[in-house]
């Protein structure tokens, strides 16, 4: 596919944080005898997971395979046919349910994917790292929040059996971003910068460390910034959203400044579990230094995509509400409406 291409021009614009995200979600199908990890043929939105320059280096990893890979012939779809027979057969492969894993979450069937890296976890007794970071990654793509839980617990684990694994390098780097531990995150995306890249990821890997480089020297500077700010809303859905239909659904959360175009404050893409509470706070924010500011009124709004991607469709239910920074606490936000 071509999405990768389209995702790099679209980061460009606005469009970027309503369109990139499921074209970086749909990478090239690869086969079963590919002996490298396969693209990430469903990463989330560098918009959820980076601020600035990493929206643009997540577009990038996204298509980089950190190994040479084989071509396969065969599309995920066939390639898990062939597979689930395979592993009938023969259900100790453990190099079969990693192959299997991986195809799920090129469909961007995670719950599977998850449950075929778990099979291959245990045959591998706990110490295969690609299996641990495939499973992390699928836990991740279906609930980014999931990165600074237990898939970003499992990332760290490993990093431990394999230090110099591109794909856990990356997701810990942006787990240490998202916790405030930029010193953590620069040190990671050094790290896969001594990877030897090619050219166009070199260069957004080096635009993200200057980025955090400057993090890192402001916050030298400021050490008493109010860092407590947050916009925090519970919510909750109508009857209409919760159609049989919608239950795996991806939900996404979008903040934004009401009077300012441009790119929302922070997006969040979360598994459609209703109620549940959302808090954004200034780690989540997608430009460096364009966070929240005390006072200010921003727009939150939450949708159900019966697409799967992030961009409005006819029918998607959402609701919104305007929320005031450092006055509102834990508000209300009803999912009770429905895109024309």
């Amino acid at each position: 596919m071509s999405g990768f291409l389209a995702g790099a021009v679209a980061l460009l614009a606005l469009a970027s944080v309503l369109i990139v995200v499921p074209l970086l979600r749909r990478g090239p199908g690869r086969g079963a005898g590919s002996s490298g990890p396969p693209a990430r043929g469903a990463a989330i939105a560098a918009v959820v997971l980076l601020a600035g320059g990493g929206a643009v280096l997540y577009g990038t990893w996204s298509a980089w395979s950190w190994q040479a890979q084989a071509a396969g012939s065969a599309g995920p779809e066939r390639t898990v046919v062939q597979l689930v027979q395979q592993l009938e057969r023969e259900p100790d492969d453990l190099q079969g349910w990693i192959r299997l894993g991986r195809s799920y979450t090129a469909l961007e069937q995670y719950p599977l994917a998850s449950r075929a890296f778990q099979r291959a976890d245990r045959l591998a007794g706990g110490r295969n790292a690609e299996a641990i970071a495939g499973l992390a990654e699928a836990l991740t793509l279906e609930d980014d929040t999931e990165l600074t839980g237990r898939a970003g617990r499992l990332f760290e684990r490993a990093l431990e059996l394999e230090p110099h694994s591109g794909k856990a390098l990356f997701f810990a780097a942006v787990a240490a971003e998202r916790r405030g531990e930029p010193a953590l995150a620069r040190e990671r995306f050094a790290a896969l910068l001594a990877l030897d890249p090619p050219e166009t990821l070199r260069a957004a890997l080096e635009r993200q460390i200057a980025a955090l480089d400057q993090q890192i020297a402001n916050t030298a500077m400021m050490p008493g910034e109010a860092t407590g700010l947050a916009v925090r809303v519970r919510l909750v859905s109508a009857p209409a959203a919760r159609a049989a239909d919608l239950a795996h659904a991806p939900l996404f959360v979008i903040v934004r400044d009401p009077k300012t175009p441009g790119p929302p404050l922070a997006v969040k893409r979360l598994a459609n579990r209703l109620p549940q509470d959302v808090t954004f706070t200034a780690a989540d924010a997608m430009v460096p230094g364009r966070g929240f500011v005390a006072g200010q009124t921003v727009e939150v709004v939450a949708r159900i995509s019966r697409s799967g991607q992030p961009a409005a469709g006819s029918g998607d239910p959402f609701g919104q509400l305007r929320y005031e920074v450092g006055r509102d606490g834990l508000r209300e936000l009803i999912i009770d409406r429905s895109v024309p």
